[in-house]
């Protein structure tokens, strides 16, 4: 049987904020997915960082697991505490920073000639 989703124990209940750790002074990533359709990561964010300004051909979801973050979209910027989510529309500027210590999952559903 092929497995899609690395990185994380199948058929486990898994508290997912756990499963990647902060780490001083950076981000720390743990990437779940990727292929042309999806893409599934988790970030730790220690406080005071970023990833700037950017822009994707897909969809972004954020949810927020831990701590307190913010996402900007198109120059608006929105707080984020865990368990609230946003999107981030494709083509639009956006970027996540960290005024506190902050993790959260990246769900980014790309364009495929299915859709």
């Amino acid at each position: 049987m092929q497995h899609f989703l690395k990185n994380l124990d199948y058929a486990t209940a898994l508290p997912l904020a756990a499963q990647v750790a902060y780490q001083p002074g950076q981000i720390a990533s743990k990437k779940l997915v990727q292929n042309a359709a999806v893409g599934m990561t988790l970030f730790a964010f220690d406080k005071g960082e970023e990833i700037s300004a950017h822009t994707s051909t897909g969809d972004a979801f954020v949810l927020a697991l831990d701590g307190r973050g913010q996402v900007s979209i198109s120059g608006q910027t929105t707080p984020l505490e865990a368990g609230e989510a946003i999107v981030m529309p494709a083509g639009q500027p956006h970027s996540v920073s960290a005024p506190e210590r902050f993790k959260w999952l990246l769900v980014v559903v790309f364009p495929t000639e299915m859709q």
